[in-house]
């Protein structure tokens, strides 16, 4: 049973990663309006795949919820009616939420497909919050945290819901952004916390401790600097366009600047503490995983700026961003709980 819990916090926490990397391909490629509703998509649980599908068409069955385009405006079925011959007003209304009213097959999907992935997701905290309800008598924190986790991800919900309807507001994907860190970090947690391998209890010096933190904190001070840049990019997007990239950072603002110079700080401190371990015969394999994503978001960062943005390299940076932030985190519990791996050949 406890394994069981243990998988699917996991496949949690994959799929949560994978709403991310979605999130961000839906941002990069300008489809964040090709469901322009919630939670359905032009009123449907499968959006359309045609323009036509969105004319207004005689003696056809339409639904409440549906919804058309007319004169370039979203129209929404208000009761369920066969259409006659004739445009009749009084079947409609206007969607007011936004004014937003274009169709784009590629744009819809993408779209369409994060959404599935949130969904899924959703499905799989669920299950993980069922699952916890046996760890109730020994170790409260377990359902606790999952019952936080799946509010987080009806919050989460909420949110997506905010950004459609404020049309794509960077404020508001700023906070739908952060909230996904949270779920990672909760969901992090009770992966770390459930773990089911027996290891050598020591104490890292206080000194490590503190260099650990402040690589986490110095990883959140990126994360939260390369969101400010990343709005910055989108009103050059809605400025220039997609097929204008080489413009997006021309000239670039100085934290852009900084945020870059930063990352030297960061490739440092981490490397310091994986040496330091080393030498201490403390075997963290996870921090090979941090030193390996770390140096892929550095390589993502500099194709952005002197490849001018690359297909996939914004999601790709954004992604390894997070995968760091699980990474840094997942260590750091290891490390207050003074769970250390040794070398086999020093036990």
């Amino acid at each position: 049973m406890k394994t069981g819990f243990r998988f699917w916090v996991g496949v949690s926490l994959v799929l949560v990663y994978l709403v991310i990397a979605a999130g961000a391909i839906v941002r990069v490629t300008g489809s964040g309006m090709g469901c322009p509703d919630w939670p359905k998509c032009f009123g449907y649980l499968i959006p359309p795949t045609d323009r036509e599908q969105l004319d207004w068409n005689a003696q056809h069955e339409y639904n409440e919820g549906e919804v058309i385009i007319v004169d370039e405006v979203l129209r929404v079925v208000k009761m369920d009616f066969i259409s006659s011959s004739q445009y009749v007003e009084s079947n409609w209304e206007t969607y007011t939420k936004h004014d937003y009213a274009h169709f784009n097959a590629f744009h819809t999907w993408v779209e369409f497909i994060n959404r599935l992935a949130g969904a899924m997701a959703g499905i799989a905290t669920l299950i993980v919050g069922l699952l916890s309800i046996r760890y109730w008598k020994k170790k409260k924190r377990i359902p606790l945290l999952s019952l936080v986790v799946i509010l987080g991800m009806g919050f989460q919900a909420w949110l997506g819901k905010t950004v459609v309807d404020s049309n794509l507001l960077p404020a508001k994907i700023t906070v739908h952004m952060v909230m996904a860190l949270l779920i990672v970090a909760l969901l992090v947690y009770l992966y770390a916390f459930t773990s089911p391998h027996k290891k050598e209890a020591i104490n890292p010096p206080a000194l490590i401790k503190k260099l650990g933190l402040v690589a986490l904190g110095l990883t959140l001070i990126q994360i939260g600097i390369g969101t400010q840049i990343r709005q910055f990019i989108d009103l050059q997007i809605d400025f220039y366009g997609l097929d204008q990239a080489a413009k997006w950072l021309n000239p670039a603002p100085f934290k852009f600047y900084f945020h870059r110079s930063f990352s030297i700080l960061v490739v440092l401190i981490n490397g310091y503490l994986f040496y330091a371990l080393r030498k201490m015969n403390l075997n963290f394999p996870v921090l090979k995983w941090v030193l390996f994503t770390l140096i892929c978001e550095v390589l993502t960062g500099i194709l952005m700026y002197y490849l001018d943005f690359p297909f996939a390299s914004q999601p790709l940076h954004l992604l390894l961003a997070s995968l760091l932030f699980g990474a840094q985190l997942y260590f750091l519990f290891q490390l207050f709980n003074h769970h250390i791996n040794r070398p086999k050949h020093d036990l």
